[in-house]
């Protein structure tokens, strides 16, 4: 029994000291940096490092986000808009009082009248396209300026009032000219966008152009906007891209950045001066037409010889002769030679339509005319006395200055 007691004893006292003594961690020994050999650097051979690729900025991305076909459009087109300055000159009289006579008479006047307007160009020697009444032929000094803020002096190389197109040509250009591509205004479809571009009202003098967009609303729209004006707009474009004065002249883009139409007027219905959704455009096929006989010969002429000549419907004809009170042509001579005299027509018959359309005028007569191309054949209906009569014309020839 001493003997167990003694072991507890012994036991008890280790135990007590092993409490009273603190035992701390062992340290963590980082493990020996091993130099190379300079023999085995030499024998190394090191893996080539592959640089990563540049991430692209948060401003990129959103930049790239915003990208649409709208704006690729104006990208792509905005260098080929112009911004044209036609200096005119306007001629007046005015009351002059002769002091020797004592009286008042008319002293003619001349004054320089400048006008804004928009255009585009065409092909990289600097042909530009706008509207007739924006640069007519009493244009005196015509001035281009670029979206790049370069400005030329231009000439005027043909213009049509009928079709209100002009053809201009910038003088002595320091290089290439960006320009525009016409598209097929035949495949334009009503509802695609349409993006109008110009110079409303000549606010800018650094020739940006101004963007405007909205949807094509109708095709093939027949206007005569004003009695007392020669001008007939056939098959035009119509679309809710707001136009502007100033605008006139510009083009109407699709969303491929090429020219669909020409912007030439906008309608208000009475009720104001401003746009209020109804533009047109003259569609791009029948620019072509135009710009290429004004490039070539300065004016527009017919493609064939209709073998007639006619005069508008008036009310002196309808008591002079007994004819019918409609509006139409009335034939005053037939070349026997020609094709409408092979087609039945007389003196005395009034052609009253031109296809399937309506004639109001003889300048609208010659607008539709210009529709058809030699080789081609034109229907007619017309009134012979009480009589109403159908012909097909087939169309030769070529006479120039109509």
């Amino acid at each position: 029994m001493k003997k167990i007691a003694s072991v507890l004893v012994f036991c008890g006292l280790i135990m007590n000291c092993a409490q009273e003594q603190k035992i701390e961690p062992v340290p963590v020994i980082a493990p020996l940096k091993v130099e190379a050999s300079p023999a085995k650097s030499v024998a190394m051979v090191e893996e080539p490092q592959v640089e990563e690729e540049a991430q692209p900025s948060t401003n990129d991305q959103i930049t790239t986000s915003r990208r649409n076909a709208i704006t690729n459009a104006v990208e792509k087109a905005s260098p080929a808009i112009v911004s044209i300055t036609v200096t005119e000159v306007e001629r007046g009289y005015n009351r002059v009082m002769d002091p020797f006579f004592s009286r008042f008479f008319q002293m003619p006047t001349e004054r320089e009248v400048k006008s804004m307007g928009s255009g585009f160009i065409i092909s990289e020697d600097g042909l530009v396209v706008t509207n007739e009444h924006v640069a007519s032929s009493s244009a005196r000094k015509i001035m281009v300026a670029l979206a790049n803020g370069e400005t030329y002096e231009a000439e005027l190389l043909g213009s049509d009032e009928l079709a209100d197109l002009a053809l201009l040509k910038i003088k002595e250009p320091k290089k290439k000219m960006p320009y525009i591509k016409f598209s097929n205004s035949d495949n334009a479809m009503v509802g695609e966008w349409a993006i109008a571009m110009g110079n409303p009202f000549g606010l800018f003098d650094d020739g940006k152009a101004s963007v405007t967009v909205g949807v094509i609303s109708a095709t093939k729209r027949d206007f005569r906007p004003d009695p007392q004006e020669p001008r007939v707009y056939i098959d035009m474009i119509q679309t809710d891209a707001a136009i502007n004065r100033g605008n006139s002249g510009g083009p109407l883009v699709n969303s491929e950045g090429e020219v669909i139409g020409v912007n030439t007027f906008i309608y208000t219905g009475g009720t104001s001066g401003g746009f209020v959704g109804l533009g047109f455009a003259i569609p791009s096929n029948r620019v072509k037409k135009i710009i290429k006989q004004l490039e070539e010969s300065g004016q527009v002429s017919l493609d064939f010889d209709p073998g007639m000549e006619f005069t508008p419907m008036t009310s002196k004809l309808v008591y002079q002769y007994g004819l019918p009170s409609i509006p139409g042509l009335f034939v005053t001579s037939v070349n026997k030679n020609g094709p409408a005299y092979d087609c039945g027509i007389m003196p005395g018959d009034i052609i009253t339509k031109i296809g399937d359309i309506r004639v109001s005028s003889e300048m609208h007569a010659w607008a539709l005319m210009r529709e058809y191309q030699e080789g081609e054949k034109m229907k007619l209906i017309l009134v012979r006395g009480n009589n109403k009569y159908e012909t097909t014309m087939t169309l030769r020839k070529r006479v120039k200055g109509k």
